[in-house]
Order: structure tokens, then C-alpha cells, then sequence
């Protein structure tokens, strides 16, 4: 069974940083381009970035220049590398398996998501 599990998330002051991981297990995680969403209270799920299988990343103008997308196919992870929050950022985070179109459907894979709260 495909599952995908987040963590890394918590409370952090405005300006703070935060590093998220997300563990892949049951499927060829290296053929997949994967994906970071996140969900704010009341609100969709919004893209936020996404890394090929050829190494391509790209991201949305919300996160561009503060949040850094990575992974290591040797250990099935991806990261999210959080800086510069701000409360605004505040949202569950949810790793996803594919492009960002399809990350935020409701049929995509995703994890059960990681809190990140930016407050002072």
C-alpha cells in the first residue's frame, strides 16, 4: 500500500524557520514527481511547490525565495524547507504525490499532514 507521512511541523515565531519530511513508502518513489500542499483553515488546498523525477522544482509566488523544496531517493523523503514564515503561513502541510494539478485534487496520494502554526 502507497502511503505518504509528514512531520516536522510546530509552533514558530514570525520570521522563523521550519524543516519538514515526508516519508514514502510502498511505491517506486524515485519514478514520481511529488508535490507540497498545504490547507489553511476554511480555505482549499493551495500548491506550494514540486520536484520532478529529472530534478525540476518549481513554486508558487506565495513561498518563491522563502521556501526550498528537496529529496533523497535513497531514503524515499522529501523536505520542505520552511523560512521567513509568516502568519499567513499558518496550515496543515501535506506532502503529495504528483504534478501540482493533480496534488491538490481529491484523488491524489497524500499524507494526514503536518501543523505548522506562525505566531508570536
Amino acid at each position: 500500500e502507497a502511503r505518504l507521512e509528514e512531520s516536522g511541523g510546530g509552533l514558530v515565531q514570525p520570521g522563523g524557520s521550519l524543516r519538514l519530511s515526508c516519508t514514502a513508502s510502498g511505491f517506486p518513489f524515485n519514478q514520481y514527481t511529488m508535490s507540497w500542499v498545504r490547507q489553511a483553515p476554511e480555505k482549499g488546498l493551495e500548491w506550494l511547490s514540486t520536484f520532478d523525477s529529472l530534478g525540476r522544482t518549481t513554486y508558487s509566488d506565495s513561498v518563491q525565495g522563502r521556501f526550498t523544496i528537496s529529496r533523497d531517493d535513497a531514503k524515499s523523503t522529501l523536505f520542505l524547507q520552511l523560512n521567513a514564515l509568516k502568519t499567513e503561513d499558518t496550515a496543515m502541510y501535506y506532502c503529495a504525490r504528483g504534478t501540482s494539478d493533480y496534488a491538490v485534487s481529491k484523488n491524489a496520494l497524500r499524507g494526514r499532514g503536518t501543523q505548522v502554526t506562525v505566531s508570536s
